[in-house]
């Protein structure tokens, strides 16, 4: 049974740093692409991160290139995103999901999420 389960978030204040896991079950982390989604209150969700099956390829929303780092633990089969700089934009509820395929979709398109870290930025 393919399960995905989030970990991580909480409060930071505006410029913090904070680092989000998922853990997967069911299947094996390296051999499917894996994303990071995201969602704030009264706005669509939207996708942050991706990595690549095998060989680990990243990519990024342009909204948060350059601070936040998508990577995985193989042996763990685990997901990481550190976010770095957070600014008020980034509060929401943060997702991992997969289609067990070899690409990070449209969130519509995704099969198999996680149930949602909740990230809050405040000073």
């Amino acid at each position: 049974q393919v399960q995905l389960v989030e970990s991580g978030g909480g409060l930071v204040q505006p410029g913090g740093s904070l680092k989000l896991s998922c853990a997967v079950f069911g299947f094996t982390l390296r051999y499917y692409a894996v994303g990071w989604y995201r969602q704030a209150p009264g706005r669509e969700r939207e996708w942050v991160a991706c990595i690549s099956r095998l060989d680990g390829t990243t990519s990024y929303a342009d909204s948060v290139k350059d601070r936040f780092t998508i990577s995985r633990d193989n042996a763990k089969d685990t997901l990481y995103l550190q976010m770095n700089g957070l600014k008020p934009d980034d509060p929401a509820v943060y997702y991992c999901a997969t289609d067990m395929g070899s690409k990070c979709r449209e969130p519509d398109r995704m099969d198999y999420w996680g149930k949602g870290t909740l990230v809050t930025v405040s000073s």
